[in-house]
């Protein structure tokens, strides 16, 4: 009972320490800030809003809720933990790295960059007695690698699976430019969590002895511990034009879990060995840059998936509660007749629906290219044509361009729009 007791009040001061860190919030209003500049892009491409900000806002907290709790359970076990001092150190490092890449603001990073740091000054003991860097040394030297190296793995885990749950459903159809010149349709799939963990924490003196053996930290256990609440912000953005939404999330999610489980294995090895530390760190950074090339190559050997072809036209996207997604049309799926009209161009399905204006029949192909015949009457104040967005074709006006890599141009770029052209409305 006594046990019992004193993990509540630890868990107790946790909840306070973290309901009172602005970091939590301001992941809040980053997720909303994101969330009002992805529908601003859909109004401008489509003329409709596919998101909400609110639900999808209340989503994203609350799956970084769940997936905190359950990766605070796994952290607690495994005994990776994180220093204020390291705290502030990644938060500096991480600061530094997005002014060279924007998505070098992953945690991977900057504890790749600190590890590859600690060695440094292992190695060269001279750089120790510098006076000017005397707090960086000291903290640097501070730092326990192996339980870092394992949050990092524990958070990319998690990472894996929200994107699993959740990556596809918040994704933006978008048009872009292929390598060969042509507007091709797309999806900007992004997701992001704020995340609050748990975390167990070694403390000289603190108090009773940790009820359990972590994996890692060895004796530190030994002389006392508690809880600290620290937010963390989960993020996950990926640009398809060759793979289904569903399909590139489970390709996404699949290397981030590999990519969990090998730098876990770093920091096992480090624990074991500490000269392994090194390259423990390195190959945090270097899976990671491996993991975007696997990426961008499979894209690239891939040919467009959403665009026309001469069995009809092909769905990009389903505007919600409108009458395609009654009729259960998904994204990626061809129609091929309307109103017993073939349907080649956007012409040919405006000319077929107005031939019964009152009722629709369709004839679509589905993902396994199979034909599935849907009707459906049509009633004043629905959408004037079915709800879906069609792929572009060559009269499209406007795409999405890529970001520029360093934050820098990326805030200028931003201010001025990353959309090079305006199409006429594609929604159909």
């Amino acid at each position: 009972m006594d046990v019992a007791v004193e993990i509540g009040k630890k868990l107790l001061s946790a909840v306070v320490q973290l309901i009172t860190h602005p970091f939590y919030y301001v992941g809040i209003l980053f997720v909303i800030l994101q969330y009002r500049r992805q529908i601003m892009f859909e109004r401008k491409l489509f003329s409709v809003k596919l998101h909400s900000i609110v639900p999808e806002t209340w989503r994203a907290v609350l799956w970084g809720l769940v997936g905190g709790l359950c990766a605070s359970v796994v952290l607690a076990f495994v005994g990776a933990t994180l220093q204020p001092e390291a705290l502030l150190l990644l938060w500096v490092i991480s600061l530094l790295l997005v002014f060279v890449r924007v998505r070098y603001l992953c945690l991977a990073y900057a504890v790749g960059v600190i590890g590859i740091l600690q060695t440094v000054l292992i190695w060269v003991p001279q750089l120790q007695t510098v006076e000017p860097l005397k707090w960086l040394v000291n903290v640097l030297l501070s730092v326990d690698m192996p339980p870092l190296l394992a949050l990092v793995a524990v958070l990319h885990l998690l990472e894996a699976l929200l994107v699993r749950l959740q990556g596809a459903r918040s994704g933006s159809p978008m048009f872009y430019e292929s390598k060969r010149g042509k507007i091709v349709g797309g999806y900007q799939l992004q997701g992001f969590w704020p995340v609050p963990l748990f975390l167990v924490v070694p403390l000289q003196g603190g108090g009773m002895e940790l009820p359990w053996q972590p994996l890692l930290g060895g004796e530190l256990w030994q002389y006392g511990w508690a809880v600290a609440g620290f937010p963390f912000m989960l993020g996950f953005a990926e640009r398809t034009v060759t793979r289904l939404p569903q399909d590139k999330v489970r390709w996404s999610s699949t290397l981030l879990i590999a990519y969990a489980l090998l730098v876990f294995l770093g920091a096992l090895a480090a624990e074991w060995m500490s000269v392994l530390t090194i390259a423990a760190s390195l190959l945090c950074i270097g899976l990671h840059e491996a993991m975007l090339a696997l990426s961008r190559m499979d894209e690239a050997d891939r040919s467009p998936y959403f665009v026309h072809n001469r069995k009809g036209l092909m769905i990009l996207a389903v505007l919600p509660d409108s009458a395609a997604e009654q009729l259960g049309l998904k994204t990626g799926e061809i129609i091929h007749k309307v109103n017993g009209f073939p349907v080649l161009s956007k012409q040919d399905l405006h000319f077929a629906m107005r031939q019964n204006s009152a009722f629709c029949k369709l004839e679509v192909l589905n993902l396994d290219g199979q034909s599935k015949f849907l009707q459906k009457p049509l009633y004043a104040g629905e959408h004037h044509q079915l709800g879906i967005v069609l792929a572009p074709d060559q009269d499209a006006l406007y795409f999405a361009e890529e970001r520029p890599p360093g934050i820098i141009a990326y805030v200028r770029r931003k201010l001025v729009g990353l959309i090079s052209k305006q199409p006429p409305s594609h929604s159909a």
